[in-house]
């Protein structure tokens, strides 16, 4: 079958309807729902029972590029820096020093028991470096898995800002395959400039689309998400076009503002968690259909063996050594280096050397899938397992709740109270998001004559509003009147 304009709707629509059903039963036979999302690719492609003719690697490409923008961006968003700043470093290390390792002692294992140069084993070494995001996100959350210390956002750090490195190694090694009168030295300008303009633009970006989310008066809420997918993509292809690492910065955008009040934060935030979703299934469905199962099997016995070392020596190894000046039990660095999961972007960034038509590129591309279908099918379904063994998960009963799901359940709150705003107060004249309130409190609804008004961010306070205000604690409410600039002399409920 061949896509046309007339039925790509319709197939489309019904693989992604099959995903959607297959996934929601797949966890009861403990199979990761991306491995269900890749196989039904296979299955309906050119030599499934769809027989949908697909070999566009470029369109695959392209899609795997946008889909990775909208899974760092809602991971990004949901990441707490609370929850990262005790393993801002570790996570680093893990992201940076843990993928050149990964990618160097892989690519010399391949150099060692395959025909391959040594340029070509870096070259799969570097594909396959790096931990996937939408692997371990999806999984780390659809299983609900809670862990010890500070292992899980450890994890979902490393897997969040870890493209970038083997993106810039696979781009290098790329070109050392392609030139290789090149040295390997030729790399470091490279990096240097992908990860130091991708961070600063990051940064910059983040503050930027801050100001033009929070300023900007959009007269229906459901556009304040279109605006934060059109500054995503500014952020990937503006930091793309100076010569930085786009994925690098859309994550870090995305932290920045996930961790900032912004004008309808919460319809954001569930839009994006559902785009998230959406990208996955279309990333693992599109990379299934690119697929030719028949090119798989002749290297499945070099795949198996590449896997196994990846899992069992080659991660190991990078992490701890990469986490070495650390304080960390054992047991917690075998964790760690168990949840090395690889995915869809081993896959995209595997059409490169395609694209790139080097001699091995179909071979490298084969390898590849074969070792990220391995990886989420051995490690993914067993996480929960290792994790009781290693004795690093949490009772069921003492789960901590994500940030994010603490931010959208919009938690009980145990103290109450009635503000009346002056006239020519402080607050008149402002927006509620203007006015920095504590994560703490919330303006539950204003009291406007004889009207009553459920607030969001953009709500302008006016002269004799009362404000029916909520908070954990009454220290809360005390900061509450603090923003306000109104003494506390009103009495609580």
């Amino acid at each position: 079958m061949t896509l046309t304009i007339e039925n790509i709707l319709l197939i489309g629509s019904l693989l992604l309807f099959i995903s959607i059903i297959a996934g929601k039963t797949s966890y009861k036979f403990g199979v990761p729902t991306l491995v269900l999302f890749l196989l039904i690719g296979i299955l309906a492609g050119s030599e499934g029972i769809g027989g949908i003719n697909f070999n566009d690697p470029a369109t695959a490409q392209f899609i795997g590029i946008v889909s990775l923008n909208f899974i760092l961006f809602s991971g990004g968003l949901d990441t707490s820096w609370t929850s990262i700043k005790p393993v801002l470093w570790q996570g680093i290390s893990l992201s940076t020093i843990g993928v050149l390792l990964t990618a160097v002692s892989l690519g010399t294992f391949v150099w060692a028991i395959t025909d391959f140069t040594i340029y070509e084993g870096l070259l799969l070494g570097a594909i396959v470096s790096s931990t996937d995001a939408a692997a371990v996100f999806s999984i780390l959350r659809s299983k609900s898995l809670a862990l010890k210390s500070n292992i899980r956002p450890t994890l979902e750090l490393e897997s969040g800002s870890n493209d970038p490195m083997a993106y810039v190694l696979t781009i290098a090694f790329l070109g050392l395959v392609i030139n290789q009168d090149l040295g390997i030295t030729s790399i470091i300008p490279l990096f240097l400039q992908q990860m130091i303009f991708g961070a600063l633009a990051g940064y910059l970006f983040g503050r930027i689309s801050k100001y033009v989310i929070n300023k900007i008066n959009l007269d229906f809420e459901g556009l304040y998400p279109v605006l934060v997918i059109a500054l995503m993509f500014i952020t990937f292809s503006a930091t793309d076009f100076i010569g930085g690492n786009g994925f690098l910065a859309v994550y870090l955008c995305a932290v920045y503002l996930g961790n900032s009040e912004l004008m309808h934060k919460k319809t954001i935030l569930k839009m994006f968690d559902g785009l998230a979703w959406l990208m996955q299934i279309v990333l693992f469905l599109t990379l299934g259909l690119l697929v030719f199962p028949s090119h798989i099997v002749p290297v499945a016995g070099i795949g198996l063996l590449i896997s196994l070392f990846l899992i069992f020596v080659a991660r190991p190894v990078s992490v701890f050594l990469s986490l070495i000046f650390f304080r960390m039990k054992i047991r917690r660095r075998f964790y760690i280096s168990w949840v090395g999961l690889r995915g869809a972007v081993p896959i995209v960034f595997a059409t490169y050397p395609l694209l790139a038509g080097i001699d091995k590129a179909e071979m490298i591309f084969n390898i590849v899938f074969f070792i990220s279908l391995t990886s989420v099918l051995l490690q993914g379904t067993t996480l929960t397992l290792i994790a009781k063994w290693l004795h690093v998960a949490l009772p069921e009963r003492v789960k901590p709740i994500a940030p994010t799901d603490m931010f959208l359940s919009e938690r009980v709150k145990t103290a109450m109270v009635e503000i009346k705003i002056p006239e020519l107060g402080y607050a008149v004249g402002k927006k509620i998001i203007d006015l920095q309130f504590p994560k703490t409190a919330i303006i539950a609804m204003i009291k406007r004559g004889e009207k009553f008004l459920t607030p969001n961010g953009a709500t302008v306070i006016e002269d004799h509003d009362t404000l029916i205000v909520l908070s954990d604690t009454q220290a809360g409410i005390e900061k509450v009147y603090d923003c306000l600039q109104i003494p506390m002399l009103t009495t609580k409920l």
